[in-house]
């Protein structure tokens, strides 16, 4: 795993606050939506990484299984991929964003956001 903790990589993101206690944290430009989470550990029960202007991710490089919830252009959910294990791609061709947060973590994060 990497030497950076996933904090100092993900520092200085803007950090909403759900309901439910979730947090989530917003990538906006593109230096921001480069991070990601690729050689990190895995993220805190109740935090998420939100990519705009991103309809397809992939886990090269990931340590953990991610839930990928993708939104609509209006906040709305389109739908969940559950468990998606490293080394593989994934597309929502009518997503405008994606929600990167670790597995199992999908559902709680979705029903929270939808239509936020």
């Amino acid at each position: 795993m990497s030497d950076e903790p996933w904090g100092d990589r993900l520092a200085g993101l803007e950090e909403l606050t759900l309901d439910g206690g979730l947090t989530l944290l917003v990538a906006r430009t593109f230096r921001e939506r480069r991070r990601g989470l690729a050689k990190m550990t895995p993220l805190p029960a109740g935090y998420a990484l939100r990519i705009l202007k991103c309809n397809s991710v992939h886990t090269f490089g990931m340590r953990f299984a991610l839930d990928l919830v993708w939104l609509r252009r209006d906040g709305r959910v389109l739908r969940v991929d559950h468990d998606v294990a490293p080394r593989r791609m994934k597309l929502c061709v009518r997503a405008r964003s994606v929600v990167e947060t670790a597995a199992g973590e999908g559902d709680a994060f979705a029903a929270a956001l939808d239509g936020l």
